[in-house]
């Protein structure tokens, strides 16, 4: 497997083994399916393993914990995250701190290499922060206040427990997040949502109009290591979707994704491909992506991905053909 430039790790292979699958985010699988996903990864030169504790209720963590307890550690990387929301800046260490170490005891591991802020990033003036707002994402929702008051410090000290090695944000109102991309303490890596619709489908509730290739490409201008979210866009760019909508409708934004995709299935169909190995090929070929992150929950799917990998970048005319597909 290609192993590519990531400043925070030194190198990174350029697929990331994701948590969401393996933690039942993205439909049912057994622990037992989930522990060999990870092992064939591994094996298979996959160097960087991603979860959160609310994937799967820590069952992603605890898969991850199985899975690499007879393995070398320095033979590979671990990204976890906190969820953190609106809390007073007094707390917020207090609250990354208690996630993490419940985090390292479930993985059997003193550290991990990358520590992400799983809240989203907003203004201080967002909808979400005033008085009377409806806004109903809210207590996943970080202000760029607190994240300066109360983050960064927090991050930086877990750095210095040796706790972590690294620190990062993910997806937010682009404004914000270009905010942070730009300031004096920005972050060691963020996570980018990167696919031909240019969607965030269900998490990209805290913009009116989501762009993530705004924040791919203030990165890109800043040279904050990135790594690719959402390739598939949730299923979106796959043959179908292979779980049911949710009762509560918030991942309305990604079947109605899947429906809009149908041209990117007929071409991908022409060009003799898969739409997923088609999805993950177009993420691999963009320019300073370090790593795709999947969201694969068996083997089956995770062979797809590493033989998609091996069949190489995207040619300019077909990235081209891709991205105005939708125009």
């Amino acid at each position: 497997m290609e192993s590519r430039e990531f400043k925070p790790f030194g190198s990174v292979s350029a697929l990331t083994l994701g948590g969401g699958g393996i933690g039942n985010v993205w439909g049912e699988t057994s622990k037992e399916e989930s522990i060999a996903s990870v092992h064939l990864a591994l094996e298979s030169g996959i160097d960087h393993l991603d979860v959160a504790p609310m994937y799967g209720k820590g069952e992603a963590e605890r898969v991850v914990g199985e899975a690499i307890k007879e393995r070398s550690r320095d033979s590979f990387r671990l990204t976890t995250k906190c969820a953190l929301g609106s809390l007073p800046d007094e707390e917020v260490y207090d609250r990354f701190n208690t996630s993490l170490i419940r985090s390292l005891d479930t993985m059997g591991t003193d550290y991990v290499d990358l520590f992400l802020l799983h809240s989203q990033l907003v203004e201080n003036d967002h909808e979400s922060q005033k008085p009377d707002s409806s806004f109903v994402a809210t207590g996943n929702l970080t202000t760029l206040k607190s994240f300066y008051d109360a983050v960064v410090p927090a991050m930086e000290t877990l750095k210095k427990e040796g706790k972590i090695l690294n620190w990062g944000i993910g997806p937010g109102q682009e404004e914000a997040v270009c905010d942070v991309i730009n300031s004096t303490t920005p972050p060691d890596a963020i996570q980018c949502g990167v696919n031909i619709l240019n969607s965030l489908g269900a998490i990209g509730y805290a913009s009116i109009k989501p762009n993530p290739k705004l924040v791919l490409e203030e990165s890109k201008k800043k040279d904050i290591p990135i790594l690719a979210i959402r390739a598939v866009q949730a299923g979106a760019l796959t043959s179908k979707m292979d779980r049911e909508p949710h009762p509560s409708g918030f991942d309305h934004p990604d079947f109605a994704d899947y429906e809009k995709a149908q041209p990117f299935r007929e071409l991908a169909e022409d060009w003799g491909e898969s739409p997923a190995s088609l999805a993950h090929r177009y993420a691999l070929s963009i320019d300073k992506v370090g790593s795709v992150i999947l969201g694969i929950k068996n083997r089956e799917e995770l062979i797809e991905c590493l033989e998609a990998e091996k069949k190489g970048r995207l040619d300019t005319e077909q990235i081209y053909t891709l991205e105005n597909l939708f125009n």
